[in-house]
């Protein structure tokens, strides 16, 4: 599996990840556990592999969850 993810450095130097990638990498990686263990690829047991592809969706979700809520809201008199 190739990923590229961009890092945006900052004044601080800190570097961030935009947080659409790390979600959309940690559901990769979950799916790719899910298809090499169903495909036959690896000999790992299936209910663990589903747990910790469960628990890396979840917290992908958690991420998205958090950065829409905070997401300042528009009103109509904003503009």
């Amino acid at each position: 599996m190739n990923a590229s993810v961009p890092l945006v450095p900052t004044t601080g130097g800190q570097l961030l990840i935009p947080a659409d990638q790390v979600t959309a990498l940690l559901r990769c990686l979950a799916g790719g556990w899910l298809h090499s263990v169903y495909d036959g690829e690896a000999e790992l047991d299936p209910g663990t592999v589903l747990g910790l592809a469960s628990v890396l969706m979840d917290v992908a979700d958690q991420i998205d969850v958090e950065c829409i809520a905070s997401v300042p809201v528009r009103r109509e008199d904003d503009e």
